[in-house]
């Protein structure tokens, strides 16, 4: 499966850097995010590659589901998002990614996110991540097992660039962490899975195309998505009487298995 998803997230990446060199305009969605013709071109090209080969699993893709389409979901179902990071490809950064991840019994097990501008992705399945370096033909140049780092004394924190909060503020003032990097995109999950970084709080909005490609890659790597009561982050969240489907709660994503432990 996660050979179908390499061939799918680096076509798609393809194709989205395309228009990123040659510059594009954006519209709005009726949640008044932001999509361009990077999103369905990308999300065209991964739907081809995954009704191909997994014609019976159900496909709950962003855009899709912007559309209206959204299939009835079993045990296993996959979500894509194929273009995660929208504001930094508008914004001409380079921290967007492709997101393509399989959902078992509520968890995500396998998933990739590729960085198409920066030349790296991210896969985990089975307990074991990699990270992907990719040359300019769009072909995997070398693989790196990752892994997280045991949680240090002082630890880094990571955040979205574009959905800060003051509920942040207040975790990493609560938590003693005086270093925070704030970065676009699913890429927080990945710099965690690789040990450059130890915790991610998210207290804003997101959904679940948005994280289960990166939580799969981390918890591959020995981390872990905890919601706030200090269990695993589910996927697969229809009928929610206080939210839309799909839709996550606030969570926070760890590193180090001691972190794991302590909050269990």
């Amino acid at each position: 499966m996660l050979h179908t998803f390499e061939r799918a997230a680096l076509e798609a990446g393809k194709a989205i850097m395309e228009v990123f060199k040659s510059g594009c305009t954006s519209a709005r969605k009726a949640d008044n995010s932001p999509v361009t013709i990077a999103d369905q071109r990308a999300e065209r090209i991964i739907l081809g590659h995954l009704r191909r080969d997994f014609p019976d699993i159900p496909i709950i893709a962003e855009e899709s589901v912007a559309a209206g389409i959204v299939p009835a979901i079993g045990a296993s179902f996959l979500l894509v998002d194929p273009l995660d990071g929208t504001r930094e490809f508008l914004d001409r950064r380079r921290e967007f990614t492709v997101n393509i991840a399989l959902v078992r019994d509520g968890r995500p097990v396998v998933g990739i996110v590729f960085a198409p501008a920066l030349g790296v992705a991210f896969s985990g399945e089975d307990g074991i991540a990699e990270k992907l370096f990719i040359n300019r033909d769009f072909a995997v140049e070398r693989r790196l097992i990752i892994g997280v780092r045991p949680q240090p004394v002082k630890r880094t924190a990571l955040a979205s660039r574009s959905h800060d909060s003051p509920q942040t503020a207040r975790f990493l003032a609560e938590n003693a962490i005086s270093e925070c990097t704030n970065i676009g995109s699913s890429l927080k999950f990945c710099l965690l899975a690789e040990g450059e970084a130890d915790v991610y709080p998210r207290f804003t909005r997101t959904m679940e195309w948005d994280t289960a490609a990166g939580d799969a890659v981390l918890r591959a790597a020995g981390g872990s998505t905890l919601t706030l009561d200090g269990k695993p982050l589910t996927y697969g969240k229809t009928s929610q009487t206080h939210d839309c489907d799909f839709a996550n709660p606030d969570f926070i994503s760890w590193g180090g298995a001691s972190s794991v432990a302590e909050r269990a």
